[in-house]
C-alpha cells in the first residue's frame, strides 16, 4: 500500500468515525470562543506551497487569557487537530511528516535541509512527539523566539531530515502508534 492510499483510506475512516465528535466539538468551541469553532490558517506545505490548515478554534476573544477554558482541554488532548483529517484526505497533508509551519521557517531552509520541503506536512512526526509541550517549554524561556530559533527549530529540522532519509510505511506506523499512546 502506498503512503497516499494509506492516507486516503485512514483519513476517510477517521472522518467517518469522528464526524459526530467533530460536530459536537465544533459547536462547543463556537459557543465557548464566541466565534466560528473552526480555525483556518495559511501554512507552508510540500515544496513550500502554502495551503489552508484546519483546526478547532481554542482562542477566545479575551486578550487577558486568550485560550478559552475548554480550548485548553481541547489543545492538551490534541482534539483540535482532528479537522486535519480533511487536509490529509484532500492531499495537502499526510498522517506522518513535518508539522506544517507558518511562513518564515521551513520555506527559508537552505542546502540539504530544503529536502524537508519535498515531504508533505504531517499530523504527527518524531519532532512533534518530542516537542508535544512546546508552548510550555517556550513559556519557561527568557526569550522564547530566540530559544525556538536556535534550539527547537534546528532540532526539528535535524529530526525531519532524518525522517526524509529513512521514511517508509513501517516507520510511519511506528510514529502513529507512538502518537496514539502519547
Amino acid at each position: 500500500m502506498t503512503k497516499r492510499l494509506f492516507d486516503i483510506f485512514f483519513a476517510l475512516l477517521g472522518l467517518l468515525f469522528t464526524s459526530g465528535l467533530l460536530l459536537v466539538l465544533y459547536l462547543l468551541m463556537t459557543l465557548d470562543t464566541r466565534q466560528n469553532g473552526l480555525f483556518k490558517q495559511k501554512r507552508m506545505g510540500q515544496f513550500g506551497k502554502p495551503f489552508t490548515i484546519y483546526k478547532l478554534r481554542t482562542f477566545g476573544l479575551s486578550t487577558k487569557n486568550p485560550v478559552s477554558k475548554m480550548g485548553a482541554f481541547i489543545r492538551n488532548s490534541k482534539l483540535d487537530e482532528l479537522p486535519q483529517l480533511w487536509n490529509v484526505l484532500v492531499g495537502n497533508m499526510s498522517f506522518v511528516g513535518p508539522r506544517p509551519d507558518i511562513a518564515g521557517y521551513y520555506d527559508r531552509l537552505e542546502g540539504e535541509n530544503r529536502k524537508i520541503l519535498e515531504l508533505k506536512p504531517g499530523i504527527t512526526s518524531e519532532a512533534s512527539l518530542k516537542y508535544y509541550n512546546e508552548e510550555e517549554i517556550l513559556e519557561q524561556q527568557e526569550n522564547p523566539l530566540v530559544y525556538n530559533d536556535t534550539i527547537i527549530f534546528p532540532d526539528k529540522v535535524k529530526m525531519n531530515l532524518d525522517y526524509y532519509y529513512n521514511q517508509n510505511l513501517l516507520l510511519d506506523l511506528k510514529i502513529i502508534l507512538k502518537t496514539v499512546f502519547k
